[in-house]
């Protein structure tokens, strides 16, 4: 479906740093990483404040899409300075930036695709949309909500449940199934299989 020229810039939204690596927020990052493995590359710094990798995705001899793949160095709710200058540097605009994070109003593992939308509160999601503008492709990963009276903040700077990271490396493989459909795909298409 992509034309082999144009790249597209898929991010993935979490908080730099080992302390973060396995909190819910950081789900984006644990999507991105995998994405890299995939397309054999290497995250190198960036000077736009992201790690950046670009390869193509898809399987040889059929449909494939140069991308780059970014994880912001801000930490979240700073993360539209860092994307913002990484779509200018490599010409990409709004709709082919595909940004994959955390979502507190899906159960734990459901995936939803879509174009534009609110921020929920979702700070990275609020930066992002502040700096580029709301139309841009979302891979919502859904996280529940927190348990009884725990804060919102507490419980997504918190890392997966013993129970939720038994099952995490499957919804991490298949957000990364739904974000390389997208890219490869199209929206819809994406969607009528993913949003389910």
């Amino acid at each position: 479906m992509t034309s082999g020229t144009e790249p597209w810039l898929v991010v993935g939204l979490g908080n730099p740093g080992p302390g973060y690596a396995g909190n819910r927020h950081n789900v984006g990052f644990m999507v991105a990483d995998l994405l890299a493995d995939r397309i054999g590359g290497r995250f190198k710094t960036h000077k736009s404040r992201a790690m950046v990798v670009e390869g193509r995705l898809g399987m040889p001899g059929g449909a494939m899409a140069r991308v780059v793949l970014a994880k912001p160095m801000s930490y979240m709710n700073l993360s539209g300075g860092p994307v913002s200058a990484l779509a200018g540097f490599y010409k990409v605009p709004l709709e082919r930036i595909v940004v994959v994070h955390d979502e507190l109003d899906l159960d734990y593992g459901v995936l939803r695709l879509k174009t534009g939308g609110g921020d929920n509160g979702h700070n990275g999601l609020k930066s992002l949309s502040k700096s580029l503008g709301r139309e841009y492709p979302r891979v919502r990963f859904g996280i529940g909500r927190p348990p009884g009276r725990m804060e919102v903040a507490d419980y997504v700077l918190k890392d997966f449940s013993a129970a939720e990271r038994k099952e995490l490396d499957y919804f991490v493989d298949r957000a990364a199934d739904a974000t390389e459909a997208l890219v490869l795909e199209g929206l819809e298409r994406a969607q009528n299989t993913y949003n389910s």
